[in-house]
């Protein structure tokens, strides 16, 4: 039996800290004792398997998936589109993205969640899809407001999409925050700024792109997400003697 390859260690100098002292929930939620190193396992490497038929026809579409007796949300239209790639520059394919966002207003349909703004009885705030033969992806929703969080006195979230993508296995598994070209807020967010590398940080911010846009109806913006790669099976088991 060929077993697939492993994937490649992840660059921890682009991930933040557990412990950020600006970012004061971490504080109390950060390990104590270093992460240990595992080998990746078969089921992390080759699970779990997402087909069409778990996908609605309008899970992608916050316009209208949670829309009530023809309502539509309110707020900016916006298209969040890109490609899933991994660091060998390869598409991932038929893989799941999922995503939760405030709504326009900056609240979240979610019962813990106190802010003033009201709640959007036309928005849902999450959806889902899967990647193309090209790794290729596209959400219509509308553009989440930054809200107020208790961190410091007056300290706000810059607007931003959670991001969840499977990949091919556990292991590749990405979790994220996609935030918005010009918005004043990022340089001022302290999770944001947990992020030891500047470089890394402009990953995380979709820029607009007006050729994706739909004249007269929504602007788009693109993020594409590369997740960790994977060493060639060939390569590897030649190496083993199999």
């Amino acid at each position: 039996m060929i077993k697939p390859g492993s994937f490649y260690q992840r660059d921890m100098q682009r991930q933040p800290p557990a412990r950020a002292e600006a970012y004061k929930t971490s504080v109390s939620r950060s390990p104590n004792y270093p992460r240990i190193a595992l080998e990746n396992t078969i089921g992390e490497m080759t699970g779990p398997v997402f087909g069409h038929h778990d996908i609605g026809p309008l899970d992608n579409d916050l316009l209208q998936n949670f829309a009530q007796n023809g309502g539509v949300p309110l707020g900016e239209r916006i298209i969040l589109h890109g490609r899933v790639l991994d660091e060998n520059a390869r598409p991932v394919t038929n893989t799941l993205i999922e995503i939760w966002q405030a709504n326009a207003g900056g609240r979240y349909r979610h019962k813990n969640d106190s802010y003033l703004a009201p709640v959007d009885p036309n928005f849902g705030g999450c959806g889902r899809t899967l990647t193309d033969e090209n790794g290729y992806y596209a959400f219509r929703t509308v553009k989440p407001g930054a809200y107020p969080w208790r961190n410091w006195v007056n300290s706000w979230r810059p607007s931003h999409i959670h991001l969840s993508v499977f990949g091919t296995g556990f292991a590749q598994r990405l979790v994220t925050q996609c935030y918005f070209e010009g918005d004043p807020l990022i340089a001022k967010c302290p999770i944001v700024n947990a992020i030891p590398d500047p470089k890394a940080i402009e990953q995380l911010i979709a820029p607009l792109d007006l050729k994706a846009a739909i004249p007269l109806d929504c602007l788009a913006y693109k993020f594409d997400v590369v997740l960790r790669g994977q060493r060639s099976t060939l390569f590897e088991n030649r190496l083993e003697g199999n």
